[in-house]
């Protein structure tokens, strides 16, 4: 079952959103504030993908997501606004999102990023053999799909993951900022290359001794970035 949660207020938005997702072949399970959407995620554990409204009665789709993520890292999220400012997308991936759709949208541009986000977070299951990257101080493993650094687990998103390991599949290969996002979003992503740095910044806060000095995931000016020197 491919279940999903959707998380709008308006109710004729979520009715569109639900009717598209259905024919799709997604599960909906419906929320129309902060609260019950928290709520449905604890009873239903299975769910793969939420889409989070920002603008709600109660909390904001923010915090929801602040709230998700402090209880489940592997969930992907998609946050779904009608505002365009540049803060407000940058806000929903740096609390935790793995992706944001700007109303009005069409119904085959969300259905091909969900498709994309679920087949991220493992919802299609593949086969993988035992694996292991090792870089120390960090150790991947590709079946878990988990980072450890000095033996300690890195909580990570799926996406963060997937980035994470194109890196330490290609250890001082200048990697542009397009590879990065074909690999990891899919070439059909519909979205800006923006979102590749904001994870970038994401990531070094988690993984690097100094965010601001980065030894690990290393900038290579107006291309993309490199993991080593």
């Amino acid at each position: 079952m491919r279940k999903i949660l959707v998380l709008e207020d308006e109710e004729n938005i979520r009715s569109f959103v639900v009717i598209n997702l259905k024919r799709a072949g997604y599960t909906t399970i419906e929320a129309g504030t902060g609260e019950e959407a928290l709520t449905a995620l604890k009873a239903n554990p299975d769910i793969k993908v939420a889409l989070l409204d920002i603008m709600l009665p109660d909390i904001d789709g923010f915090e929801v997501c602040r709230r998700i993520r402090a209880m489940d890292n592997k969930i992907g999220i998609i946050m779904l606004t009608a505002r365009t400012q540049e803060m407000d997308k940058v806000t929903g991936l740096m609390t935790g999102a793995d992706d944001y759709v700007t109303k009005p949208f069409s119904p085959a541009e969300l259905t091909a990023r969900v498709d994309a986000l679920y087949r991220r977070t493992g919802g299609d299951i593949e086969s993988a053999a035992a694996d292991e990257i090792s870089a120390p101080p960090f150790l991947l493993n590709t079946r878990n799909r988990t980072l450890e650094k000095n033996g300690q687990r890195v909580k990570l998103t799926q996406v963060e993951y997937s980035i994470v390991k194109l890196f330490m599949e290609n250890p001082g290969k200048a990697l542009s900022r397009e590879e990065i996002m074909d690999t990891v979003w899919g070439k059909d992503y519909f979205g800006e290359l923006k979102i590749v740095d904001v994870n970038i910044r994401r990531l070094r806060i988690k993984i690097e001794d100094n965010a601001q000095k980065p030894a690990y995931i290393n900038t290579v000016w107006g291309y993309g970035y490199k993991w080593g020197s």
